[in-house]
C-alpha cells in the first residue's frame, strides 16, 4: 500500500511508484481529486476541476503501461507517467475554458492545448483542472470577479500570492504534488514565498513552452512550484528539452553540492525611488536565516552594492501592461474589468507605440547595466518578499475576506499597484534581466506564516540554484 500523504510521498517518489506499477494512475488521480474535493471549498485554489477527463486520461495511462510491460518496453514510459498536476487559468487546456481570471471575457472551451499544457501532458502528466489567477495574471494576489479568492493554506485569511497563486495553494495544501507556474514579474516566486514552496523562475528561453504571445519585453517564463528541490528538478526535466538540459538532467544532479560561491546580499530595489518601502522584521529574519544556512554550507556572503536606474518603474509598467491594452474585449464588457485592469488598459491604449518602444529600449539597457553589476557575484541574495503574506482584500482596499466575493471593489488602481510593488520589490527586475532566480522557504513567523529568500543566479545557473535549494532544505 503506497502512502499518498504529502509528508510521505514527494512528486519524485510518486513518479517512481507509478512507473514501477506500485500505484495505478487511476488510484493516484482519484486520491488527489478527493483531496481537492475536501479542501478546495476552503482555499479557492481550483477554479475548475476536470475529474471526468482526468480519470479517462489516467485509464489511458494505465493501459499504456500495461502494453509497454507486455512488450518489454517499460523504458519508453514518459517521464511524468500518470503524475497529477494542474495548470493556472492563463494556460489553454483542450476542452476547458480559459477565463484569464476575467469576467469581461467569454469563457469558451479551448480548442487545443497551449504549449505548456502540450509539453507536460506529452510527458505523461494528468491534468486535474485549472487554478485561480488574478485578471490577466497582472497582480501579486490571486483575486478576481469570477470566483472566490485563492487563500493561503498556512492562514486562510491571507493571500496565496499571484499570479500563480491558485497553483501554489494547491501544491502547499497537497492537492497536487507539484505544478507549473508562469512568471513575468514574480508570478512563480511571489506565491512560492507566500506559501512556503520552492519556486524557480528559469532564465529567458530555457523553457521554450513558457513564452507568452504578445510579450514584447520577453518577460514571461514557465517554471516549477514544488515542496522540495528534487521535485522542482523533476519538473524542470519535463519542461526543458533534453539537448538543453545539464548532462544527465536536473534531478540526477540536484544533490551534488556546488563549489563554494560568492553571495552578494542586497536590499536595493529599482522601485524604491517611486515607492519607498520598509522591509518587515519577518523578512529580515528570513534573510538572516538564509545567510546563516549559506555560510554553514561553505559559501561566502557579503553585502553587495547595486544601483538601479530610477527610470525603471515607468518603463517596466509600460512594457508589463502593453498586452492588456491590446486584449480583445467587447466595449460593452469593459465595465466588468477590475479597477486595476481597467485603469492600466486605458493608459496602455493611450500610450503611443513610440513610447512603448522607448520603454523596451530602456529595459534592454537596464538589463545590460544590472547584469554588469551582478557579475561580481555568483549569486545575489535578498528576501523573496518585503512583507508577510498579505490579508485577502488588502491590495484592492476591499474587505472581501469571506464569500461571496465582491462585484464591486473598493480602493483605486494606483494604490493597489503601489502596495504590490512594496510587497514584492525584488522580483520584476529579474524578469527584465532574463536571469534565473529561485525562492526558497527558510523561516516561519511566530504565527506560522512562511517566509523565504530569493537567490538570483547567472544565466544558465538553474541547476546551481536548485542545488543550493537542496542544501538549504537539508540543513533545516
Amino acid at each position: 500500500m503506497v502512502d499518498l500523504s504529502p509528508q510521505a510521498l514527494t512528486a519524485v517518489a510518486l513518479r517512481d511508484a507509478l512507473a514501477a506499477g506500485e500505484l495505478s494512475a487511476r488510484d493516484a488521480a482519484d486520491h488527489f481529486l478527493s483531496v481537492i474535493e475536501a479542501r478546495n471549498k476552503h482555499l479557492g485554489a481550483f477554479i475548475a476541476v476536470t475529474a471526468e477527463q482526468a480519470m479517462a486520461d489516467a485509464s489511458t495511462a494505465d493501459n499504456l503501461r500495461s502494453k509497454l510491460r507486455r512488450e518489454g518496453r517499460l523504458s519508453e514510459l514518459p517521464l511524468l507517467h500518470g503524475v497529477p498536476l494542474a495548470f493556472k487559468d492563463l494556460t489553454d487546456v483542450a476542452g476547458v475554458p480559459t477565463t484569464h481570471g476575467s469576467a469581461a471575457l467569454e469563457h469558451k472551451p479551448a480548442p487545443e492545448d497551449g504549449a505548456l499544457a502540450a509539453t507536460l501532458r506529452g510527458q505523461g502528466a494528468i491534468s486535474l483542472g485549472k487554478t485561480q489567477v488574478p485578471e490577466f495574471g497582472l497582480t501579486a494576489y490571486s483575486e478576481n470577479r469570477i470566483a472566490p479568492p485563492s487563500r493561503n493554506p498556512h492562514s486562510l485569511s491571507r493571500s496565496s500570492g499571484g499570479s500563480s497563486g491558485g497553483s501554489a495553494a494547491a501544491v502547499a495544501a497537497g492537492m497536487v504534488p507539484f505544478a507549473p507556474g508562469t512568471d513575468g514579474g514574480g508570478s512563480i516566486r511571489i506565491p512560492a514565498g507566500a506559501c512556503g514552496l520552492m519556486g524557480l523562475k528559469p532564465g529567458r528561453g530555457v523553457v521554450p513552452s513558457g513564452a507568452s504571445a504578445g510579450d514584447a519585453a520577453k518577460l514571461v517564463v514557465a517554471g516549477p512550484l514544488a515542496r522540495t528541490a528534487a521535485d522542482a528538478a523533476l519538473l524542470m526535466d519535463a519542461l526543458v528539452p533534453r539537448e538543453q538540459a545539464p548532462d544527465g538532467g536536473y534531478l540526477a544532479n540536484v544533490d551534488h553540492a556546488p563549489m563554494p560561491l560568492k553571495v552578494g546580499v542586497s536590499l536595493d530595489s529599482p522601485w524604491a525611488g517611486v515607492f519607498p518601502f520598509e522591509v518587515e522584521q519577518e523578512a529580515l529574519d528570513a534573510l538572516a536565516r538564509g545567510i546563516k544556512l549559506l555560510e554553514e554550507a561553505g559559501h561566502r556572503v557579503a553585502e553587495a552594492e547595486v544601483r538601479y536606474d530610477n527610470r525603471y518603474p515607468e518603463a517596466f509598467t509600460a512594457a508589463w501592461t502593453a498586452g492588456v491594452g491590446n486584449a480583445r474585449i467587447a466595449p460593452q464588457r469593459e465595465a466588468l474589468l477590475t479597477p486595476l485592469t481597467r485603469t492600466f488598459r486605458r493608459r496602455a491604449q493611450q500610450r503611443s507605440a513610440l513610447k512603448v518602444n522607448e520603454a523596451l529600449g530602456f529595459l534592454r539597457q537596464f538589463e545590460h547595466d544590472t547584469i554588469a553589476q551582478y557579475a561580481e557575484w555568483d549569486v545575489i541574495l535578498m528576501p523573496t518578499l518585503a512583507q508577510t503574506p498579505r490579508p485577502i482584500g488588502w491590495f484592492t482596499g476591499g474587505g472581501h475576506s469571506s464569500e461571496p466575493w465582491p462585484s464591486e471593489w473598493a480602493g483605486d488602481a494606483d494604490e493597489d499597484y503601489r502596495r504590490q510593488c512594496e510587497y514584492a520589490p525584488w522580483s520584476s527586475m529579474v524578469n527584465v534581466c532574463g536571469l534565473p532566480a529561485i525562492s526558497i522557504p527558510v523561516f516561519l513567523t511566530e504565527s506560522g506564516l512562511p517566509m523565504g529568500i530569493q537567490l538570483i543566479g547567472k544565466m544558465g545557473s538553474e541547476l546551481q540554484l536548485l542545488q543550493l535549494a537542496a542544501i538549504l532544505e537539508a540543513f533545516q
